[in-house]
């Protein structure tokens, strides 16, 4: 034998210590909660539970090391419901049977969960629902234990049980209390041996001492301190067979009685497996497969059902006890599910000498390491207190109502949290008026003064996040005073995640508002498909708002700026359309208020070509050292990106100039210019310059400067644009 195989074997071996007490323990718990008479039969349903689950989870769920074994939650709820289905008078053989009606509905929803990818959403859920969901599961369990540990008799209220000494049965006491002790301090004295097998031996050894002196408790006749008989169970096939007819003879009835607790079972079952698999991942380097894992725990859990042993989940303490002997292949898990069996075969008879009190005693230390005490930090803080009262509220229901009311507790609190948290962000990224931005398209000084002196009739809205009920009121609060000031807003929708009706028609009173006042709403960068499936600009026109008059949606933000600033340049100036505006070779913005001989000498180093819409002036990697003068008409600028894409970069129109990269460097193009309009330019050759240059140096510091100039400028709007990209 290899030393890996030993290290699995060794892995398996002290897992099945750890498990099986535990599997033991939770048994008794669901049982007893039926019928004190049923302790012994719920011994040996845990531990079917461990052998089965111990020998089917790492067939088909393959998560390498991971233990599987009936767990705390799986014991709390099937407890609590029968606890619940006793009150409603349900004969206590029946209610046994809705228990394993609830372990198969529970495991065919944990299938379901892993087909239906719901292995990641499951991971999602709030963690102060979740905290507060086990910590009502520990204290169900602690109150549930407690009279056990003190021997009171069955229906004894816990509160006059626990101030009445005298229904006390302090031979119990006595072996729960060693028991507690031995597990508190066994990790200080050693690592190599589990806490909960010392703690089950001492408990085990301290009854058989106090047998020493008092006989009676040597026998298992009408002896309530240990588990007793354990009965003598139907072949394999046998159980299997009447399970099926159990199946098949399921009613509807019984069925609305089970529903919610199965969920709730499901749910806690799938949050203990994948908690205990991240925990896993860090340990091993490995990454565990969720789906895949739900869907096997799924069917390990219908393969216990089967068999009659209890549901159960990956199981931190046992799994992190077998990496730490070795463990780290499915090999250890399937080791560990044998070796429950041969337990069962060969000493089953054993189990029915466990004290009670020793069982109570490790499941009151479990809930104890259940509860999260960390949550009573939370009060400290302001920032926190509301995740406390999330905590606090499913634990008090839990006790006071049960898991199933906890659980839409739980459910309803996360909607809460999720709202609370979507309320705190603000869906305004940022916002400016055409006062503080400006589109891409490079205007004249003289339209450049009428943008700045009506430019807050215009805003621009950057929009990120959800657009529902939660966050749109918050939204129109903070727009308000825009709706009385401004003609347009433009909303860009690029960083936008979901949207919903009540979003579409706070859009609509917005879009009235600003209507009454002659203007509109304008939508840009519509996300055509969100993660979530949705396509924004479809609901949007599914739902009306697109239908209505005055909202134009633009394909880029600049488009939509570029539209405002038109609008507002036809409304306030006597603004001709940019492929009208016809320049002659003095009006060119750059040429203006130079003298006559200048201009004259530049005339000599000019030539003009006309374009139609759509031809290409320049393309990137063309050579050539023109500046280019536009007379009339409009040019883009844009940066080719992959798969056949554009950043669109600038705009110029009539009167403006472009090319001066390769006019100073004379390197080749680093972008596409394309003829927005029929266009007539007025080309600079560098060349013929150059000429110029060498018998008039005025007249290239003259131009040089001018360049330079008109360069810092539009550096100075760049600087502007992406100061406020990086506002944060």
């Amino acid at each position: 034998m290899n030393r890996q195989v030993m290290n699995e074997f060794w892995g398996g071996l002290t897992a099945m210590l750890v498990a099986l007490p535990s599997a033991i323990a939770f048994g008794v718990l669901v049982f007893s909660a039926i019928s004190p008479h049923m302790a012994g039969e719920g011994a040996f349903v845990g531990m079917m539970g461990a052998a089965i689950l111990g020998l089917s989870a790492p067939l088909f769920g393959r998560t390498p090391a991971l233990i599987s074994s009936p767990c705390a939650p799986a014991a709390a709820v099937l407890s609590a419901l029968a606890i619940d289905l006793l009150k409603q008078g349900i004969a206590p053989h029946h209610v046994a049977e809705l228990l394993a009606l609830t372990s198969l509905l529970a495991a065919l929803l944990q299938m379901l969960y892993g087909l239906l990818k719901g292995g990641q959403l499951i991971k999602y859920i709030p963690f102060p629902v979740v905290s507060g969901y086990l910590s009502g599961v520990a204290l169900i369990i602690a109150t549930g234990q407690l009279p056990k540990l003190l021997g009171l008799p069955k229906n004894t209220e816990l509160w006059h049980g626990v101030s009445t000494p005298d229904l006390w049965q302090w031979q119990g006491i006595v072996v729960g209390i060693i028991t507690i002790a031995v597990m508190s301090i066994a990790p200080r004295l050693t690592q190599k041996i589990p806490p909960t097998i010392l703690g089950l031996t001492a408990g085990i050894s301290s009854y058989f001492v106090l047998a020493f002196w008092m006989p009676p408790l040597l026998s298992l006749n009408a002896n309530a301190l240990v588990v007793g008989l354990i009965p003598a169970g139907t072949s394999f096939l046998e159980t299997v067979r009447e399970r099926m007819l159990f199946v098949a003879d399921i009613q509807l009835s019984d069925l609305r009685q089970v529903a919610y607790s199965a969920i709730a079972l499901s749910a806690l079952l799938s949050i203990d497996t994948l908690k205990t698999c991240v925990i896993l991942d860090a340990l091993t380097k490995n990454r565990h497969d969720s789906n895949r894992e739900l869907f096997g725990q799924g069917l390990a859990n219908l393969t216990a059902f089967m068999t009659g042993g209890l549901s159960g989940s990956g199981t931190v303490g046992a799994t992190l006890v077998n990496v730490s002997s070795g463990g780290r292949t499915t090999l250890s898990g399937f080791i560990e599910g044998g070796l429950v069996v041969l337990v069962i075969v060969l000493l089953s008879p054993l189990i029915a000498w466990v004290p009670i009190g020793a069982l109570a005693g490790i499941l009151l230390v479990v809930a104890f390491r259940i509860f999260d005490w960390q949550a009573f930090r939370l009060l400290k803080y302001k920032e926190t207190r509301f995740d406390f009262v999330v905590i606090a509220a499913v634990v008090i229901v839990a006790e006071s109502v049960g898991l199933i009311a906890a659980a839409g507790t739980g459910i309803a609190l996360a909607i809460l949290l999720f709202i609370r948290d979507q309320i705190r962000i603000t869906v305004i990224r940022r916002r400016a008026t055409l006062k503080e931005i400006s589109s891409k398209t490079y205007r004249l000084a003289s339209e450049d003064a009428i943008l700045q002196q009506h430019g807050d009739e215009a805003a621009v809205i950057d929009l990120q996040g959800n657009l529902f009920f939660g966050t749109t009121d918050h939204l129109f609060t903070q727009l308000e005073d825009d709706l009385h000031i401004q003609k347009w807003l433009l909303f860009d929708m690029r960083r936008v995640q979901s949207l919903d009706y009540t979003a579409t028609h706070l859009f609509s009173l917005m879009h009235d508002r600003l209507k009454e006042r002659g203007g509109g709403l304008l939508f840009s960068g519509m996300p055509s498909c969100l993660l979530s499936g949705q396509d924004l600009q479809r609901y949007m026109t599914d739902v009306g708002l697109l239908n209505r008059n005055g909202i134009h949606i633009f394909e880029s933000r600049d488009e939509g700026i570029e539209w405002m600033e038109r609008q507002i340049l036809e409304a306030w100036g006597d603004i001709e359309k940019p492929d009208e505006l016809v320049f002659e070779f003095e009006d060119i913005e750059i040429l203006r208020k130079m003298d006559d001989s200048t201009i004259h000498a530049l005339r000599e180093c000019v030539h003009e070509r006309t374009l139609h819409a759509g031809e290409a002036v320049f393309t990137v990697g063309d050579s050539g050292d023109e500046l280019f003068l536009i007379r009339r008409g409009t040019v883009r600028i844009l940066l080719p990106l992959k798969g056949g894409k554009y950043h669109h970069l600038a705009t110029f129109s009539g009167g403006d100039y472009f090319g001066e990269m390769g006019f100073i460097d004379g390197h080749p193009r680093s972008a596409n210019a394309i003829a927005s309009t029929d266009c007539e330019l007025y080309i600079l050759s560098r060349k013929k310059f150059n000429i110029r240059v060498y018998d008039n140096a005025v007249l290239g510091a003259r131009v040089f400067a001018r360049i330079a100039s008109a360069i810092s400028a539009r550096l100075r709007q760049t600087d502007s644009e992406l100061s406020a990209l990086e506002e944060r």
